[in-house]
């Protein structure tokens, strides 16, 4: 056998694999740069897959009955009428692991079951719900559809004169349900002074009167166009009761252009409902004095003045009157009323009424004032702007209780006092 040459490596089989030796002087060679390291980020940690479902059951299953077992083999039977006696160590030291794992089993078993329960309540979703409350509020701000009033104006310069036209109105709601008809009308006035009132004539059973109806205001300047405002109000009449409103046009002629004489200007408005809604800070307040005379068995009450009215009318302002009812049992027996204080929030009445009490009446605890607040309108029917209540078992509470017990308690002496109005 010849000698293997210096420079050569032998091999050799190491627990059967090989093996590169080589001898001295001979240099080995280097072996290959790592491959770069990555730079480490870091780690998130992957939420542990759960069990499986019939694992978790098993477990859920198992560690009662391995804890009820425990118990039993590390007590005796006859310690167990012994209510002192102690748990072994063993047992106190496995409970806790029980548990805990017995609450992380529930933890996973919910969030494997999770995709297969189905809620008994159907919640609906987000989405769901705001589709619901865009809906609603669709729904509340549609307006109610009243119909249209046509109608045509021209200015006669030779005459001063402002003519009218009402044509007709179109697509009214029926305010007989029996017929599905009504019998409208249409009022006029002139605002801001309310001098001029005018209407047409009653059509009965339409919802599409046709009037063409002429109406001619004299003594009207061209420049006074500028502030004056027609209001049109829609009636159904009824024989048997007031007539109802079915609602009201306004148009200011600032915004019409009435400077051509030859041709009438046409115009259609939609019908609105009349805006006579109450303003949220309230009713305003009524100042009244009131005194009792025994001696004259009388009660007189002045009516001095109000304050903060609601706006009653499309001007801004209100047309306030009062009326006093005297009670006597709960029954009106006397009414008076006060004269009506044109356009004004803020009415100054000073208007003083003697009621003479029921024969035979002793004292004041059968008898109650009530004082009603209207607005005066002379195309429709007056609107109650609020209403007071005095004495009896009406007032009780407030003001109004004060008020009527100072009356009781000090006969012949006039007593005022603010009270609020209320609906």
């Amino acid at each position: 056998m010849q000698a293997s040459h210096p420079a050569e490596a032998r091999r050799h089989l190491v627990h059967g694999r090989p093996q590169v030796l080589y001898h001295q002087g001979v240099v080995p060679p280097s072996p290959p740069p790592p491959p770069p390291r990555a730079t480490p980020h870091p780690p998130t940690s992957p939420p542990p897959p759960p069990l499986p479902v019939l694992l978790n059951l098993f477990l859920l299953l198992f560690f009662p009955v391995l804890l009820l077992f425990l118990l039993q083999s590390s007590t005796p039977s006859s310690s167990y009428s012994s209510p002192s006696q102690p748990l072994p160590p063993s047992v106190l030291l496995i409970i806790p692991l029980l548990l805990l794992e017995t609450e992380n089993q529930h933890k996973t078993l919910g969030r494997v079951l999770q995709p297969f329960v189905r809620s008994e309540t159907n919640t609906p979703s987000k989405e769901e719900l705001e589709l619901n409350e865009r809906n609603l509020t669709t729904k509340e701000m549609t307006p109610t559809r009243l119909g249209k009033l046509h109608f045509k104006l021209r200015y006669n310069f030779d005459k001063s004169a402002l003519v009218v036209t009402i044509v007709k109105c179109t697509d009214l709601p029926a305010k007989d349900p029996a017929l599905t008809s009504s019998d409208p009308y249409v009022k006029l006035q002139l605002l801001p002074e309310k001098q001029h009132k005018v209407k047409t004539r009653v059509l009965r059973k339409t919802l599409n009167p046709v009037y063409d109806e002429d109406f001619t205001f004299y003594g009207i300047n061209y420049s006074q166009l500028q502030v004056i405002t027609l209001h049109f109000v829609v009636l159904s009449f009824d024989r048997y009761s007031r007539d109802d409103i079915i609602g009201e046009v306004v148009a200011p002629l600032a915004q019409l252009d009435l400077t051509n004489t030859e041709t009438c200007l046409t115009l259609a408005r939609e019908i609105s409902p009349r805006s006579l809604k109450i303003r949220s800070q309230g009713r305003g307040e009524l100042l009244v004095s009131l005194c009792h005379q025994p001696a004259a068995n009388r009660l007189t009450v002045v009516v001095l003045k109000a304050r903060n009215l609601p706006k009653m009318d499309i001007t801004g302002l209100s047309d306030p009157y009062v009326k006093i009812y005297l009670l006597y049992n709960g029954q009106r027996v006397a009414k008076k009323k006060t004269h009506v204080k044109k356009r004004t929030l803020n009415p100054v009445f000073n208007e003083s009424f003697v009621f003479d009490l029921p024969a035979g009446v002793d004292g004041l605890d059968s008898i109650s004032l009530e004082f009603l607040l209207l607005d005066w309108d002379r195309v429709t029917k007056n609107e109650v702007i609020g209403r007071l209540e005095l004495g009896g078992t009406r007032a009780a509470c407030g003001s109004a209780n004060h008020h009527w017990s100072e009356v009781v308690t000090s006969p012949r002496r006039q007593i005022a006092e603010w009270h609020k109005l209320r609906e």
